[in-house]
């Protein structure tokens, strides 16, 4: 029972994530084709990914009195049902450009607490299956890999071969699919609250407590805040790059969507090996010292071969080797976060720590729409890469604080010395 909810969480994850995939090649595709404008583009990424990281900051306290389960489930179903109408509509000639944007932000709406809830339930059900962090948050970063293994580079084929509605209904179903498997097959105890919140548990001041609770943990731990402004300013590039500039850059230079699954899925692959490895051997790594190196080595280069006159061999490969690095750097943060957020707060703190991480995205593709729009997609290729550049170089420079990631060191009693 206990290896069925862990197993039966990682699927619906792998599910979840193949479904969205799909739908990150085939919404900007889709707004491109139907609007031929990139800065429209950003828009839209920056409607559906506002509205995700508002829910998974503010959602947290809500997924505690919910219960991780019950909030994945109610999460995935309402996000599947929403988004199934962008093709319905689209098919019946009524899908104006701003319906397009309030029903992308419905979905960002209801994802936000689902993924936050998916997230918190990982310690519990991998404790019950007998994982340590790091084989937990592996497995977890490994089928989340998986997912976007598969999703973006079937999500291309798919747009070549039926179109992009079709394939933003197959996201649809995913999400329904997800929350299904959640429902017949993940069981988690909830956490005890703590005591000292007893009898602020109801209402919106109860509310806006246990949503504060969870901010404070956050601002008073220095890893924390390190880890959040680090993850916010590379989101928010990584964003730039995938909603808008990498879609961009193979319509100027390919004038197709096959290179975006290209591109997608190497890194995709190369992140998924990485995963793996960490699930496997991820106790034995020096965490800080592994994701400096991880972070900087891998995610630099396979931005700026995209302005480099090479083929998609070349570029598949970088994105490939640098995805091996990159597959090192989210379970290693959550083992340290797992390790560092007492259980009853679990919820409230990972979605702060998420949602506040996720605020760049939004921006990014505004951003990436913005430099699109005026550089070009090679011109805004290179301001971002070099922007990655400078941030990843964070954990090398403050090395008190980032050193916070590695395991306590275990400590001994003194032998007593006999008189």
């Amino acid at each position: 029972m206990s290896r069925r909810s862990a197993y039966g969480l990682l699927i619906a994850q792998a599910v979840s994530v193949a479904g969205t995939r799909m739908s990150v090649v085939a919404v900007p595709w889709f707004v491109l084709q139907t609007t031929g404008d990139a800065l429209l583009t950003g828009v839209t990424a920056f409607v559906e990914m506002g509205a995700l990281v508002a829910a998974r900051v503010l959602g947290g306290p809500l997924v505690d009195r919910l219960g991780a389960r019950v909030a994945s489930v109610g999460g995935d179903l309402t996000a599947g049902l929403v988004l199934g109408v962008v093709p319905l509509l689209y098919a019946a000639g009524l899908l104006a450009f701003p319906v397009l944007l309030v029903l992308v932000g419905i979905v960002g709406l209801f994802r936000g607490p689902s993924d936050n809830a998916k997230y918190a339930m990982v310690p519990d059900v991998a404790a019950a299956a007998g994982w340590s962090n790091e084989r937990a948050a592996g497995l977890a970063d490994s089928v989340h890999r998986l997912g976007s293994l598969i999703g973006a580079p079937l999500g291309a084929v798919l747009i070549a071969l039926v179109g992009a509605p079709v394939v933003i209904a197959l996201d649809a179903a995913s999400f329904l699919l997800a929350a299904a498997l959640v429902a017949a097959l993940v069981r988690v105890r909830r956490a005890e609250p703590d005591p000292a919140e007893a009898g602020r548990r109801t209402g919106v001041r109860g509310y806006l407590a246990d949503l504060g609770a969870g901010l404070r943990f956050v601002r008073r731990d220095p890893l924390l805040r390190a880890i959040v402004a680090m993850v916010l300013l590379t989101n928010l590039l990584d964003q730039a790059m995938t909603a808008v500039l990498i879609p961009v850059w193979a319509a100027e230079r390919f004038d197709d969507a096959a290179p975006v699954g290209l591109v997608f899925g190497a890194l995709s692959a190369g992140a998924f090996i990485g995963s793996l490895l960490v699930s496997v051997y991820g106790a034995r790594l020096p965490r800080w010292r592994t994701y400096a190196v991880a972070f900087l080595l891998g995610a630099v280069p396979r931005i700026f071969v995209l302005a480099l006159p090479v083929g998609l061999p070349v570029i598949a490969g970088v994105a490939l080797a640098g995805g091996v690095l990159i597959g090192a750097i989210n379970p290693l943060l959550s083992a340290a976060e797992f390790e560092r957020i007492p259980a009853a707060l679990r919820a409230r703190v990972l979605g702060a720590v998420g949602g506040l991480a996720w605020a760049g995205i939004p921006l990014g593709g505004l951003v990436g729409g913005v430099l699109a729009s005026t550089l070009g997609a090679t011109g805004g290729i290179l301001v971002v890469g070099t922007a990655y550049l400078l941030v990843t170089l964070d954990p090398l420079v403050r090395r008190r604080t980032w050193r916070l990631m590695d395991r306590p060191v275990p400590t001994t009693a003194p032998v007593p010395v006999p008189s």
